[in-house]
């Protein structure tokens, strides 16, 4: 099985997220991964559920390609939850 942190799967779109000021942009399974994993897990604790989700589907789309529409979709509806979108 593929680490997800350090997949360069490609994810369906390209998601920038302003975080201190800073804008970061999210292009791949390991960047994705990365970004909602190095986080403290207080602050997803509100969208444990949505978390969860799509660190599975991350995990999930590092071992096959075909999985990123759904690991794309997740991490979506986990930023548009959370206010990062």
């Amino acid at each position: 099985m593929t680490e997800a942190s350090k997949s360069e799967t490609p994810l369906r779109a390209t998601f920038k997220i302003k975080l201190n000021g800073a804008t970061v942009s999210i292009a791949t399974v390991g960047q994705a991964y990365q970004f909602i994993t190095n986080l403290s897990s207080i602050e997803w604790m509100e969208f444990k559920s949505l978390h969860d989700d799509a660190i599975n589907s991350l995990q999930g789309a590092a071992g096959n390609a075909m999985l990123t529409v759904q690991a794309t979709n997740a991490l979506r509806a986990l930023f548009v939850r959370s206010k990062l979108l």
